[in-house]
């Protein structure tokens, strides 16, 4: 089974103004990703950073969706001492700290994906060996899996 982590730009695409097409592509996407899920296709991986993250959100509905998706998920990565280290590690490649903490939890979790709507993220992690993606290249990457 295919192993995902979605950032919190995932869960709160489908919040987003829904009028500009590249939102609206990639809400129809994280739409399939989450049903793909549900459906046991992919495995959802949650953390305690995007819990974290979750807690901050200042939107009842966005806060109350994404709770809901991170109790499905069949892993929880909790920050350990080791994340903390990889993460200040990304740091230096000039990524965010809080991204950093999501890449680091991905990868310690063995996900396959990490998948987000930050494009500058996606750039800046070209050379990892975890596939950071857009949910809109997922979908295209699995359809013949799918």
């Amino acid at each position: 089974m295919i192993r995902v982590y979605l950032d919190t730009s995932i869960y709160n695409r489908p919040f987003d103004d829904q009028t500009q097409p590249k939102i609206f592509l990639e809400t129809q996407a994280v739409i399939l990703i989450l049903q793909m899920v549900e459906v046991q296709f992919l495995e959802l991986v949650s953390s305690s950073v995007l819990e974290y993250e979750n807690s901050r959100n200042p939107f009842t509905l966005n806060q109350q969706s994404m709770a809901r998706y991170l109790q499905i998920a069949s892993l929880r990565v909790l920050v350990d001492e080791n994340i903390r280290t990889r993460a200040k590690q990304l740091e230096k490649q000039g990524i965010k700290p809080i991204d950093a903490l999501h890449v680091a939890c991905a990868e310690a979790s063995q996900s396959d994906y990490l998948i987000t709507c930050d494009r500058r993220l996606i750039n800046r992690c070209q050379d990892l060996l975890l596939k950071v993606i857009n949910p809109t290249d997922l979908i295209l990457e699995m359809e013949d899996d799918y």
